[in-house]
């Protein structure tokens, strides 16, 4: 077989020794340079090794199997071949997408993963892998409202298309409250709740007591309770507190107060025990200072949720990212004629049509789109401001019978 440079390969026999050998004159002409080309290739070769090969050109002594030098290719670019080779290049991909998964499991603000991605081109590809993005703690897309663009709508739906239930929650509420696409919203809520997310069933639970979204013929009370019972399962604290409270006043579900008085004090254990497993990663002498320091009477947002009762300043839990999202979109924009926002600061739900959410029977300023809403916020600091105007005494009447008030005090207690 001839090679392009005119060298005819020799045929073996079988005891393996050559006897048949062509070559080409023009090669006699090019042995002259091989000292230059092999300096030349000794010179792009790292670390200065140069491979052999066999020259079966060469008529030196009859020696068909004299060596001569050839150069491997270089496995970095020119511009690092006088600096040493670049690791980086050298990494697997599985390897890189294991870091960045555990960044984005671990990522405590948008920022701290968007960064890494702008580092380059590789870490833009790679972080864009599903495995990375199916991962991404709640943290990795908590996006403020202010910064709402096409291009986070865009991500956040990548992580939901991912299999990101987080995601998925969270991009189904701005869907459904913020942007009223009401059909998206749901299914993306119900498909984190299918894969027993907790908060996507709760706020389903909510969805089906008021009938977001559609009439007030829409509510379903039995379906709302059996969404609330799922997520209490899960150990949802206000879910529970929800279902005590159904339970108690047979919203729903066949009245049963001592089940519900259950339920409630099992939902305050549970919050007490979530501020023990937050404050044994503090210093001691912050994380013991709420269980000595007596209730605050002002009605501090940031302290004193139900467990004020018993003398433990107890601070509350932090709010999903999706909620914060709600409360900042909303602050900065008109919900519509007639609608209000529900009045535990936490929530940031708005009303889907007049009237949906019912107010507190005593004074008629606030609402709350549900008794765990209405628990917490009387308080937190509902309860020191709350006080009956006669006005809306006098009206109250009016409304009762629709279903539309929250007992003020009862509804408070625990």
């Amino acid at each position: 077989m001839r090679t392009r440079r005119g060298v005819c390969y020799p045929k073996v026999n079988a005891n393996n020794m050559p006897f048949c050998f062509q070559n080409n004159n023009n090669n006699n002409n090019n042995n002259n340079n091989n000292n230059e080309k092999i300096q030349r290739n000794r010179a792009l070769v790292h670390g200065g090794k140069c491979y052999t090969k066999r020259d079966f050109s060469s008529s030196n002594n009859g020696d068909f199997f004299s060596t001569i030098p050839c150069r491997k290719r270089a496995k970095i670019s020119s511009e690092f071949a006088g600096k040493g080779s670049d690791f980086f290049d050298t990494l697997p991909d599985d390897l890189i997408i294991c870091i960045l998964s555990k960044l984005s499991s671990s990522a405590s603000s948008p920022a701290d993963f968007i960064n890494v991605l702008m580092t380059c081109k590789r870490f833009n590809g790679l972080g864009m892998n599903s495995a990375v993005l199916s991962k991404a703690s709640p943290k990795t897309f908590a996006i403020k409202a202010k910064n709402w663009s096409d291009s986070a709508h865009r991500f956040l739906k990548l992580c939901a298309d991912a299999g990101n239930v987080d995601a998925c929650y969270t991009l189904g509420m701005i869907r459904f409250y913020c942007l009223e696409n009401r059909g998206s919203g749901a299914s993306l809520m119900a498909k984190a709740a299918i894969n027993s997310h907790a908060p996507a069933l709760y706020s389903l639970a909510v969805i089906q007591f008021n009938g977001s979204g559609g009439t007030k013929s829409d509510k379903d009370l039995r379906a709302g309770v059996a969404l609330c019972a799922r997520a209490a399962f899960l150990g949802h604290v206000d879910a529970l507190r929800e279902l005590g409270h159904c339970l108690q006043d047979g919203y729903g579900v066949r009245q049963n107060v001592a089940e519900g008085r259950r339920f409630l004090v099992q939902a305050n254990a549970r919050e007490l025990a979530a501020a023990l497993t937050c404050s044994a990663f503090s210093s001691t002498s912050s994380s013991s200072c709420w269980l000595s320091s007596p209730p605050p009477a002002t009605g501090n947002p940031l302290s004193c949720p139900l467990l004020s009762d018993f003398g433990c300043n107890v601070p509350t839990p932090e709010a999903h990212p999706a909620h914060r999202f709600l409360g900042e979109w909303f602050s900065s924009r008109a919900i519509g004629s007639g609608l209000r926002l529900c009045s535990h600061a936490s929530c940031g739900r708005p009303e889907s049509r007049r009237h949906e959410f019912r107010r507190c029977s005593v004074c008629g300023a606030v609402n709350y789109c549900s008794r765990a809403c209405q628990a917490l916020d009387w308080k937190l600091r509902h309860k020191a401001k709350c006080a009956p105007v006669e006005r809306w005494v006098d009206n109250a009447v009016d409304v009762v019978a629709n279903g539309e008030l929250y007992g003020g005090v009862n509804a408070g207690g625990s």
